[in-house]
């Protein structure tokens, strides 16, 4: 029996543009070193009055016009960020209100650049027990608000943004196991690679936001395996081949990770939907983001299988296998 099912899909990007050759004018860095590096060539930066929370209405509003359906019929918000509006309460609660579907569930997940994943399980999970008939996940950051702009070797890598998607609780249908929903998940965490890729401060700690920090050769190695594996992991307990698969939606972390990925587990690059070039980096964002591109611009179709992926700070990973 499949899943909760996607209804639709939308996302938000900040107004203001910001190329590698601006980068380049501040930091030691350059249009050629980061695409070689990366595949990056822009990212969207947040402007003072753009918010992860007006991001995360933004590309909600879009779902539900994508879906076709009414904010009253939500009874369930998860909203997946590192990036609050602020440390309380749940930037989710602030989706809620602006939506006008008060009196359902709302809250955050932190599991950085899985939380989507993270967040996509636990919607289907509590629509599977019947807490709401309809959610919406989010995946919403401005991590150009904890970049360190003097490190050339972070902050040319994130953008801000926000991706939505709406589900739907399984129904009779769902037993179809070729009908839409979301076949199968997997999510995983290690917490003694602490120091691979953090914020350094916090309330408890510092009493400060603080700055991101990452030590990047060694993130993209297991990056690379992790993702690998899970994937694997996925396929096998779905008892779908890799070559079933139609497109592959990872996180939008680097270019070079993505292609190692694909190639490991025999992956046609042309399956795997790339929009770190235009986005970079929008940590929870990316999956959405990117999912609701290739969508929207007819890539991904009714009835096709889509392999959501991910990986970020913790460290944390996961997957999970959906029919459209």
């Amino acid at each position: 029996m499949n899943g909760s099912r996607v209804l639709g899909t939308g996302s938000a990007l900040p107004r203001r543009i910001v190329t590698n050759a601006e980068l380049a004018d501040k930091v030691d860095t350059s249009d050629e070193w980061i695409v070689a590096r990366t595949g990056i060539r822009q990212r969207h930066i947040a402007s003072d009055d753009e918010t992860t929370s007006s991001l995360a209405i933004a590309a909600s509003r879009a779902a539900l016009e994508d879906a076709g359906i009414e904010a009253s019929s939500i009874g369930l918000i998860v909203l997946a960020t590192a990036t609050p509006d602020n440390t309380f309460p749940a930037t989710a609660t602030k989706v809620q209100a602006a939506l006008g579907c008060q009196g359902g569930i709302a809250f955050d997940v932190a599991a950085v650049c899985s939380g989507f994943l993270y967040a996509l399980a636990t919607a289907d999970s509590l629509l599977k027990t019947g807490m709401a008939k309809r959610a919406l996940v989010i995946g919403a950051e401005t991590f150009s608000r904890i970049l360190d702009w003097e490190d050339r070797t972070t902050c040319v890598l994130f953008g801000d943004g926000a991706g939505a998607v709406v589900l739907e609780a399984p129904t009779a249908d769902s037993a179809d196991k070729d009908g839409p929903g979301i076949i199968g998940t997997r999510l995983h965490a290690d917490g003694d690679k602490h120091e691979l890729l953090y914020v350094d401060g916090g309330p408890s700690t510092t009493q400060t936001v603080g700055h991101l920090r990452m030590r990047g050769q060694e993130v993209f190695r297991h990056a690379v395996v992790n993702l690998s594996d899970v994937l694997k992991e996925v396929l096998e307990v779905t008892g779908v081949r890799a070559e079933e698969l139609d497109w592959i939606v990872p996180h939008q972390a680097n270019a070079r990770i993505l292609d190692a990925t694909a190639r490991k587990l025999g992956i046609a690059p042309e399956k795997v939907v790339v929009t770190v070039d235009r986005h970079a980096n929008t940590s929870a964002a990316s999956v959405p983001l990117a999912l609701d591109v290739a969508r929207k611009d007819g890539r991904i179709k009714p009835g096709d299988l889509v392999m959501l992926e991910a990986m970020g700070g913790g460290f944390t990973w996961g997957a999970s296998l959906i029919r459209m």
